[in-house]
Protein backbone atom coordinates (compact mmCIF):
# COMPACT_ATOMS: atom_id res chain seq x y z
CA UNK A 1 0.00 0.00 0.00
CA UNK A 2 1.49 3.39 -0.93
CA UNK A 3 2.11 6.07 1.64
CA UNK A 4 1.57 9.79 1.22
CA UNK A 5 2.10 12.89 3.38
CA UNK A 6 -1.55 12.43 4.38
CA UNK A 7 -1.10 8.84 5.58
CA UNK A 8 2.17 9.80 7.32
CA UNK A 9 0.35 12.63 9.16
CA UNK A 10 -2.53 10.34 10.15
CA UNK A 11 -0.10 7.64 11.35
CA UNK A 12 1.85 10.23 13.39
CA UNK A 13 -1.41 11.36 15.01
CA UNK A 14 -2.43 7.72 15.64
CA UNK A 15 -5.69 8.30 13.74
CA UNK A 16 -7.21 5.14 12.29
CA UNK A 17 -8.06 5.39 8.60
CA UNK A 18 -8.53 3.32 5.48
CA UNK A 19 -6.72 4.27 2.27
CA UNK A 20 -8.89 3.65 -0.79
CA UNK A 21 -7.14 3.45 -4.15
CA UNK A 22 -9.51 3.75 -7.11
CA UNK A 23 -8.94 1.28 -9.94
CA UNK A 24 -9.24 3.99 -12.60
CA UNK A 25 -9.49 7.74 -12.85
CA UNK A 26 -12.09 9.41 -10.66
CA UNK A 27 -14.32 11.54 -12.86
CA UNK A 28 -17.01 12.64 -10.40
CA UNK A 29 -17.85 13.06 -6.77
CA UNK A 30 -20.62 10.47 -7.14
CA UNK A 31 -18.18 7.93 -8.57
CA UNK A 32 -15.68 8.53 -5.76
CA UNK A 33 -18.41 8.09 -3.14
CA UNK A 34 -19.83 4.95 -4.76
CA UNK A 35 -16.44 3.26 -5.09
CA UNK A 36 -15.57 4.13 -1.48
CA UNK A 37 -18.92 2.80 -0.25
CA UNK A 38 -20.06 6.22 0.94
CA UNK A 39 -22.73 8.81 0.17
CA UNK A 40 -21.65 11.90 -1.83
CA UNK A 41 -22.14 14.05 1.30
CA UNK A 42 -19.44 12.04 3.07
CA UNK A 43 -16.77 13.07 0.57
CA UNK A 44 -14.96 16.17 1.85
CA UNK A 45 -13.70 18.67 -0.67
CA UNK A 46 -10.70 20.71 0.49
CA UNK A 47 -11.01 24.05 -1.30
CA UNK A 48 -8.27 26.68 -1.26
CA UNK A 49 -8.98 30.40 -1.54
CA UNK A 50 -6.59 33.34 -1.92
CA UNK A 51 -7.41 36.30 0.33
CA UNK A 52 -6.96 40.02 -0.37
CA UNK A 53 -3.62 40.11 1.46
CA UNK A 54 -2.21 37.23 -0.61
CA UNK A 55 -2.59 34.63 2.15
CA UNK A 56 -4.64 31.46 1.73
CA UNK A 57 -7.40 29.65 3.58
CA UNK A 58 -8.70 26.10 3.15
CA UNK A 59 -12.42 25.44 3.43
CA UNK A 60 -13.68 21.89 3.97
CA UNK A 61 -17.13 21.24 2.51
CA UNK A 62 -19.24 18.11 2.28
CA UNK A 63 -19.76 16.53 -1.10
CA UNK A 64 -21.85 18.40 -3.59
CA UNK A 65 -22.27 21.51 -1.41
CA UNK A 66 -21.16 24.80 -2.91
CA UNK A 67 -19.34 27.51 -0.99
CA UNK A 68 -21.55 30.57 -0.57
CA UNK A 69 -19.12 33.35 -1.43
CA UNK A 70 -21.07 36.00 0.48
CA UNK A 71 -21.10 33.89 3.67
CA UNK A 72 -17.38 33.15 3.36
CA UNK A 73 -16.50 36.81 2.72
CA UNK A 74 -18.66 37.90 5.67
CA UNK A 75 -17.07 35.31 8.00
CA UNK A 76 -13.57 36.34 6.94
CA UNK A 77 -14.54 40.03 7.00
CA UNK A 78 -13.28 40.54 3.47
CA UNK A 79 -14.75 42.23 0.45
CA UNK A 80 -12.75 40.13 -1.99
CA UNK A 81 -11.35 36.62 -2.28
CA UNK A 82 -10.68 34.29 -5.17
CA UNK A 83 -10.32 30.59 -5.79
CA UNK A 84 -6.65 29.62 -5.75
CA UNK A 85 -5.20 28.67 -9.12
CA UNK A 86 -4.02 25.07 -9.64
CA UNK A 87 -0.39 26.27 -9.33
CA UNK A 88 -1.19 28.09 -6.08
CA UNK A 89 -2.99 25.02 -4.70
CA UNK A 90 0.07 22.87 -5.39
CA UNK A 91 2.46 25.46 -3.94
CA UNK A 92 0.43 26.09 -0.77
CA UNK A 93 -0.72 22.53 -0.02
CA UNK A 94 1.91 20.38 -1.72
CA UNK A 95 -0.92 18.48 -3.41
CA UNK A 96 -2.30 18.61 -6.93
CA UNK A 97 -5.93 19.69 -7.34
CA UNK A 98 -8.18 16.68 -6.80
CA UNK A 99 -5.86 15.16 -4.18
CA UNK A 100 -5.80 18.04 -1.66
CA UNK A 101 -6.08 17.25 2.03
CA UNK A 102 -5.87 19.32 5.21
CA UNK A 103 -3.44 16.71 6.61
CA UNK A 104 0.28 16.73 5.84
CA UNK A 105 0.46 20.32 4.64
CA UNK A 106 3.97 21.78 4.18
CA UNK A 107 3.03 24.82 6.31
CA UNK A 108 0.09 25.65 8.56
CA UNK A 109 -2.97 27.00 6.78
CA UNK A 110 -6.06 28.60 8.29
CA UNK A 111 -8.72 25.92 8.16
CA UNK A 112 -12.48 26.39 8.04
CA UNK A 113 -15.06 23.57 7.98
CA UNK A 114 -18.69 23.82 7.00
CA UNK A 115 -20.95 22.63 9.81
CA UNK A 116 -22.49 20.06 7.42
CA UNK A 117 -19.41 17.91 8.12
CA UNK A 118 -20.90 17.32 11.57
CA UNK A 119 -23.78 15.38 9.94
CA UNK A 120 -21.74 12.23 9.17
CA UNK A 121 -19.87 9.80 11.40
CA UNK A 122 -17.53 8.74 8.59
CA UNK A 123 -15.85 11.04 6.07
CA UNK A 124 -13.42 10.68 3.19
CA UNK A 125 -10.96 13.23 1.88
CA UNK A 126 -8.04 13.52 -0.48
CA UNK A 127 -5.14 11.17 0.18
CA UNK A 128 -2.51 13.43 -1.35
CA UNK A 129 -2.20 11.37 -4.52
CA UNK A 130 -4.55 11.26 -7.52
CA UNK A 131 -7.44 8.79 -7.56
CA UNK A 132 -7.23 7.93 -3.87
CA UNK A 133 -8.93 8.90 -0.65
CA UNK A 134 -8.63 8.28 3.05
CA UNK A 135 -11.71 7.29 5.03
CA UNK A 136 -11.81 8.16 8.71
CA UNK A 137 -14.13 9.03 11.58
CA UNK A 138 -15.46 12.58 11.37
CA UNK A 139 -14.75 12.95 15.09
CA UNK A 140 -11.05 12.14 14.52
CA UNK A 141 -10.78 14.60 11.64
CA UNK A 142 -12.36 17.43 13.61
CA UNK A 143 -10.42 16.69 16.81
CA UNK A 144 -7.06 16.50 15.01
CA UNK A 145 -7.52 19.61 12.88
CA UNK A 146 -9.63 21.85 15.15
CA UNK A 147 -11.01 23.81 12.19
CA UNK A 148 -13.13 26.91 12.59
CA UNK A 149 -16.69 25.58 12.16
CA UNK A 150 -19.22 27.79 10.38
CA UNK A 151 -21.94 28.03 7.79
CA UNK A 152 -20.03 28.42 4.51
CA UNK A 153 -22.37 26.78 1.99
CA UNK A 154 -25.62 27.78 0.44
Amino acid sequence: MPTTPVTHALDALAIPYRLHLHVGAVRSLEQAARERGLAPGQIVRSLVFRLEDGSFVMVLVAGPARVAWAKLRRYLQLSRLTTATPDEVLRVTGYPPGAVSPFGLPQPLRLLADRSLLDSDLLSLGAGIPNAGVILAAEDLLRALSPEIGDFTG
